[in-house]
């Protein structure tokens, strides 16, 4: 199949295939599963239900070329190897690039050891304006690990690279995608309704009678309900830091004085009796994802 458009400035395609997709889709998920049905959606007004996605987008970012080239064919065949061909490879020379790049991925493989900004920094500069890729590590340094609490990452390799744990990484990675886009709440809004990816919200916060989600995008949502009740339809990854708040772990980057610190500089509060708790919490769902 021909490749669909163009790739994004300072990109190199390397390998893959593009599927036709709407850009208002695109700009509403901008993480996907592949082929499974997305829940009922509201776009523009219009009801679209069972959207099949067959596009996930990847990226390499690492200053070795022989690198990107192992990492791109190691991809290359695990995909194949799991009977997946509708992907996006693009491979970026540094940080600066892939910075710099329009690109909006589902998965990065990110060097640590780059010249500035390096890998870490790079990751650090993409979470602080919203992007919410899933991060891999690709590392000489194993104790880089206990950085990646900071920004969230899903995984890290251990150059030179291992097939078996390559595939195990792959699979987290997935899984996670999967959960990611599965994943939603349906509100009231006026006379009608609307789907919220339970991946866009950072945090859930009840004031009065009404409940406010705000989202990575810095947009607040409010309906009128219950926090109990929205406690009992978000997932795991949610955890209620106050009694008038529940947190997203993916934003949380730790905790301190009473507050819970947001991977986007924000803060909320804890109660002193859950911050602990907040603490052990946090620990286990970053070891379930791998770290």
């Amino acid at each position: 199949m021909e490749d669909q458009g163009q790739p994004d400035g300072g990109a190199v395609p390397l390998a893959g295939v593009c599927g036709l997709l709407s850009r208002t889709f695109h700009d509403i998920f901008p993480t996907f599963c592949y082929n499974e049905p997305c829940p009922l959606l509201y776009l523009s007004g219009n009801l679209v239900k069972n959207v099949v996605v067959n596009m996930m987008k990847f990226a390499i970012c690492d200053d070795e070329p022989l690198m990107a080239q192992e990492l791109a064919g190691y991809l290359t065949d695990y995909m194949e190897g799991n009977s997946i061909t509708a992907y996006d490879l693009s491979s970026f020379p540094d940080g600066r690039a892939l910075l710099e790049s329009d690109g909006r991925f589902d998965v990065i493989f990110l060097d640590v050891q780059m010249e500035q900004p390096d890998g870490m920094e790079t990751a650090k500069r993409l979470r602080r304006r919203g992007d919410h890729s899933l991060l891999v590590f690709v590392t000489v340094l194993q104790e880089c690990v206990f950085d990646a609490f900071d920004v969230e990452a899903c995984g890290y390799l251990l150059k030179p690279l291992d097939r078996v744990r390559f595939h195990r990484t792959m699979d987290r990675v997935l899984r996670t995608l999967k959960q990611r886009v599965g994943a939603d709440i349906v509100i009231p809004r006026g006379t009608g309704c609307e789907v919220v990816l339970l991946s866009d919200i950072v945090y859930c916060e009840v004031l009065g009678r009404k409940i406010y989600l705000h989202r990575h995008d810095g947009a607040v949502i409010d309906y009128y309900d219950k926090l109990e009740n929205l406690e009992r339809r978000v997932d795991g990854r949610f955890f209620k830091c106050h009694r008038s708040y529940l947190v997203n772990l993916d934003y949380v980057r730790g905790c301190q004085a009473g507050q819970v610190l947001l991977l986007q500089g924000g803060r909320i509060p804890v109660s002193r009796l859950r911050e602990r708790e907040l603490t052990q919490t946090l620990l286990r769902y970053m070891k379930e994802r791998g770290i």
